[in-house]
C-alpha cells in the first residue's frame, strides 16, 4: 500500500477507535474498577523512572548552564532557566517518552497477545465489548496520570538542579529559589499541564490501536510493540511544536 494512504487509513483507524472510546465513557458498564486499576499500574508503576528522569535532566541542565550564566555574570538566574526548560518542554515531552516507553509497549503487548490467542474473540462471542472493557480504560487512566507524572518530573527536576547549583557552584539554596519562583509564570505551570493531556491520549490510542489490529502470531506481537512505542514517541514530539502553538496563541489572547 501507498505510504501516504497507509498513513491516512491508521490515522483514521485510529481516530475511531478514539471516538468509540469516548461515547462509551457515558453509558454502562463503565469498569471502573479497571480505570483504577490501569491508574495504579501506569502512575504508581511508572513514577521512580520519571522522578530519575525528571532529577537528572534539571541536574544536567544547571550543569551545562550554570558556566555560561557566569560568564554573562548572571548565574543568579540558573534557577529561572531551569524551571522555564522543565516545565515548558523538557518535563511533559520526556514524561511522556519515558511513559510511551513503558506503558505503550506493554498496552500493545497485552492486547496483541490477547488477539493472538484469540482472547478478543471470545470477549466478544461472550457479549463483552472490547473498546470498552479495554481500550477506554488504558486511555482514560493515561490521559489523567500522566499530567501528575509530568508535575512530578517538574518537581524534581527543579531539585535536582537546586541540588548541582549548590553542591558543585557552590549557590545559595535561596537565590535559587527565589529565581525559581521569578522564572514560573501560571502561563508556564498551565501550559505543562495541558500537554501531557494530549500526549497521554496519543499514546493510548496509538497503543491500543497496534495492539488490537496485531496480525502474524507471536512475531507480530513483537512487530506491534516496536510500530507503537516509536509511532506514539514520534507523535508526541510532533503534537509538541503544534500544541505550544496553539497555547501561545490563546493564552497571549487570555492576556489581552
Amino acid at each position: 500500500m501507498n505510504p501516504i494512504l497507509k498513513f491516512i487509513s491508521e490515522l483514521q483507524d485510529i481516530s475511531v477507535l478514539v471516538w468509540h472510546s469516548f461515547i462509551r465513557l457515558f453509558s454502562r458498564p463503565r469498569y471502573v474498577g479497571e480505570i483504577i486499576r490501569q491508574m495504579d499500574l501506569i502512575g504508581v508503576g511508572s513514577l521512580p523512572i520519571v522522578l530519575l528522569t525528571g532529577f537528572f535532566t534539571g541536574a544536567v541542565l544547571v550543569l551545562q548552564t550554570y558556566p555560561t550564566l557566569e560568564f554573562y555574570s548572571i548565574q543568579n538566574e540558573s534557577g529561572r532557566s531551569v524551571a522555564t526548560s522543565l516545565i515548558r518542554e523538557l518535563g511533559p515531552v520526556l514524561a511522556a517518552l519515558m511513559v510511551s516507553g513503558r506503558i505503550g509497549s506493554a498496552i500493545a503487548a497485552e492486547l496483541g497477545s490477547m488477539v493472538v490467542s484469540q482472547q478478543i474473540d471470545a470477549m466478544r462471542a461472550l457479549g463483552t465489548d472490547p473498546v470498552r472493557k479495554l481500550v477506554t480504560p488504558r486511555i482514560v487512566a493515561l490521559v489523567f496520570m500522566l499530567p501528575l507524572l509530568t508535575v512530578a518530573a517538574d518537581i524534581l527536576g527543579l531539585i535536582g538542579g537546586g541540588v548541582v547549583a549548590n553542591f558543585l557552584f557552590n549557590q545559595e539554596v535561596q537565590v535559587f529559589v527565589e529565581s525559581v519562583r521569578n522564572g514560573i509564570s501560571t502561563r508556564d505551570i498551565l501550559g505543562g499541564v495541558i500537554k501531557p493531556i494530549f500526549f497521554g491520549l496519543v499514546i493510548g490510542s496509538v497503543a491500543c490501536h497496534k495492539g488490537l489490529s496485531t496480525t502474524g502470531g507471536t512475531v507480530g506481537v513483537g512487530r506491534s510493540v516496536t510500530n507503537s512505542v516509536v509511532i506514539a514517541s514520534i507523535w508526541v514530539i510532533i503534537f509538541d511544536f503544534f500544541i505550544s502553538k496553539a497555547l501561545q496563541y490563546f493564552l497571549d489572547i487570555g492576556r489581552i
